[in-house]
């Protein structure tokens, strides 16, 4: 396969937000992975691999909620995650394992009462053996961290509560 059939496939991938490809035909097989911080593309030629450098995957933007809170006579309902005006429960957008780290002997991206920024990294998720990192959808601080790290996370699950400023 020749680099300017790359390059279209490429551009196929981005505009309709896929995140792997493979491709078999006379001339081969490749496979097309897009990552977090980096890709690859693995090309078998004729049982030669060559690996190519590909374009990283955009960062996943934060499925947030926004919730008013709520008193409930005799106590909270279970499962149900009161906040105030001006926090925000930041989600999980996809299934995975949820990392606070880069890897396992970094520092967390935040702690609970970490200032951040808007864009700022405040975890990972590993999905399908591909790091997606979640990025603050506010300027604020950290409140709570509600999910563990290494653990298995569900779509729509809370991960943190962040105060906006």
């Amino acid at each position: 396969m020749e680099v300017r059939e790359l390059k279209t496939l490429l551009v196929l991938m981005r505009d309709y937000g896929l995140v792997e490809l493979e491709i078999e035909d006379k001339k081969g097989k490749v496979r097309l992975v897009r990552g977090g911080a980096r890709a690859a593309i693995e090309q078998a030629e004729s049982g030669a691999e060559t690996h190519l450098a590909a374009r990283a995957a955009t960062p996943i933007k934060m499925a947030t909620r926004h919730l008013e809170a709520t008193a409930e006579e005799g106590g909270k309902a279970a499962g149900k995650i009161d906040l105030a005006a001006n926090q925000r429960l930041i989600e999980s957008p996809m299934v995975g394992t949820f990392y606070r780290a880069a890897s396992p002997s970094a520092e967390p991206f935040v702690e609970e009462g970490s200032s951040v920024r808007k864009g700022q990294p405040l975890c990972i998720i590993e999905a399908m053996k591909m790091m997606n990192e979640i990025e603050s959808p506010a300027a604020g601080r950290v409140i709570k961290i509600l999910a563990e790290n290494g653990n298995p996370i569900e779509y729509g699950q809370p991960l943190m509560i962040i105060e906006v400023i």
